[in-house]
């Protein structure tokens, strides 16, 4: 099969979709991390994607290549995690412009070594290569500002913004961010 078919198969099987937004949906937020390391067969740079909640309601998502190499899948991982903390701070303000205050929110992350690195503050040999800037995560995590928690690899719903995905797993996690079909 080819791309060209591949990709009008999958546009049929999505057209009659829409999201959900149900009344009454809570204010809980959390936020989903993933990356593909290397999945850039050209210059094998990573891509980094975010999924934000609201209750049961995606309110933003992003798909974004990653500027850096990542040497790593741990920081390919730690790169998407920092990036949905900017995504949940961003968040955390917006609310309190409409008075709702929140304490915590987490990230859900499917990569033990980025959530060890985002909550150990010693800074270990094999991470020195990482930039400074990319440690904000870290320095949130420290203040409590949002919590980094870890998700299993098939409930991440991030991994449906980062890689190609079989069809049952792309039907799991399409029906995780709440698409569901229109009702006329």
């Amino acid at each position: 099969m080819s791309t060209e078919t591949k990709l009008t198969r999958d546009e049929e099987c999505t057209t009659h979709l829409g999201l959900w937004y149900p009344k009454g949906s809570g204010i809980e937020t959390i936020v989903y991390a993933d990356s593909d390391h290397a999945g850039d067969y050209v210059d094998r740079k990573s891509t980094s994607g975010v999924c934000t909640f609201m209750g049961c309601c995606l309110t933003s998502w992003f798909s974004k290549k990653q500027t850096a190499l990542a040497i790593s899948t741990t920081e390919a991982e730690y790169v998407s995690a920092g990036k949905a903390c900017q995504q949940a701070l961003w968040m955390k303000q917006a609310l309190i412009d409409y008075g709702v205050r929140l304490d915590d929110i987490p990230i859900m992350c499917d990569n033990k070594g980025a959530i060890d690195l985002s909550k150990n503050p010693v800074q270990h040999s094999r991470t020195k290569h990482i930039e400074i800037r990319h440690h904000f995560l870290r320095d949130n995590v420290q203040k409590g500002n949002i919590s980094i928690e870890k998700v299993s690899s098939e409930d991440n719903i991030a991994d449906i913004l980062t890689k190609l995905l079989k069809r049952e797993p792309f039907i799991y996690l399409r029906l995780g961010l709440g698409m569901m079909e229109q009702i006329d």
